[in-house]
């Protein structure tokens, strides 16, 4: 286990997208394509006429709680799951945070913010980076772990993941993706028999709000009376509630769902065109169940550059604690654009 830093936790891939990046076509940030919907963007406009009042967030929360089958106590609304990461670390008093990596940088960044000794345990990719439980130490007091994970796409088991609470542990799972996976198997979300589970759930990705910002936390009551403790008064913006309450309801529910199909059918036509590649050494971490792939390959900091040159813009992986300058991680995006992407990418790795 490590504590160093080393990494720039603070780089996400919308970097990649920023001024100069802005014309290409994007396989960097995970946000699904062609979102959000028609009728979600209406419903969100709706909502302006309400402006003038303070937002009020009793029907998004309940909703949330009963998309989940939990009571509201349960349930903390929040400005996208980023806020949750920092409201943990403010707010929670622990010792001996560890993260689990390769996976989404900012709980760490929070942690460091806040003061905290940040320890991490890095998963393997000889072993698939699949979880091993027994690598996080025992004396730690919060444990913070992706499922599906970010960028390794791995989705580990619910019991495996599960198996790491302890009594005065509080064991947080960023769930930001759970909804991209069919069926939403291996999900945490709703239970309530794990000694201090904390799950987040991200909105901005299955329906294309990362400019809104809005995601939730589901955690014992006590758990969100100390967050919420943290928050500003009025975190949440009306609009923002609006998406929420709509976003968790039957019919989005629905949608989600035939996305996450999709999503899986995209993926891999992904897959079957990166598999020609293998001669040239490109490796793909498999199975991958997120809207994501991470690969590594020689020179891929050069491959990206040829890519971004070609028109495309691709994550970097070297500021995932437990990567290096080879790995590169790819948002699945439909077969019209996949299908140019491979094209690109050949073009990139002969030049």
């Amino acid at each position: 286990m490590r504590t160093d830093s080393g990494h720039d936790l603070r780089h996400h891939g919308d970097a990649e997208v920023r001024d100069d990046g802005g014309s290409l076509v994007d396989l960097a940030v995970n946000v699904r394509a062609d979102t959000p919907p028609a009728w979600l963007r209406e419903h969100i406009a709706a909502s302006l006429g309400g402006l003038a009042a303070y937002p009020d967030g009793r029907a998004a929360r309940a909703a949330v709680a009963a998309r989940h089958g939990l009571p509201v106590e349960r349930v903390l609304l929040t400005a996208g799951a980023a806020e949750a990461f920092v409201l943990l670390a403010r707010a929670l008093k622990v010792r001996r945070p560890v993260v689990v990596h390769p996976q989404f940088t900012e709980p760490e960044a929070a942690l460091r913010d806040a003061g905290h000794s940040v320890g991490r345990v890095l998963l393997r990719e000889e072993d698939g980076f699949r979880l091993d439980p027994a690598a996080v130490p025992e004396d730690a007091d919060l444990v913070v772990i992706g499922n599906p994970t970010n960028p390794t796409s791995v989705l580990h088991p619910a019991d495996a993941v599960a198996s790491l609470a302890r009594p005065g542990r509080v064991l947080v799972v960023d769930e930001a993706f759970m909804d991209a996976v069919p069926g939403e198997r291996e999900s945490l979300a709703g239970r309530t028999d794990v000694p201090g589970l904390v799950v987040l759930r991200s909105l901005t990705k299955t329906w294309g709000l990362a400019g809104l910002r809005i995601g939730y936390v589901l955690a014992a009551p006590e758990t969100v009376a100390d967050l919420e403790r943290a928050q500003p008064l009025w975190p949440v913006s009306t609009p923002a509630l609006a998406a929420a309450e709509a976003c968790v309801g039957p019919r989005a529910v629905a949608e989600a769902a035939h996305a996450a199909h999709r999503i899986a059918a995209d993926r891999a036509h992904l897959l079957a065109g990166l598999a020609r590649f293998a001669p040239a050494g490109l490796r793909v971490v498999e199975p991958a169940q997120g809207p994501f792939l991470l690969i590594r390959l020689e020179r891929a900091a050069t491959v990206r550059h040829r890519l971004r040159d070609l028109g495309y813009a691709v994550r970097r992986g070297d500021t995932f604690p437990g990567l290096d300058e080879e790995w590169l991680r790819l948002a699945v995006r439909d077969r019209a654009t996949v299908d140019g992407f491979l094209r690109a990418l050949e073009k990139a790795l002969d030049h």
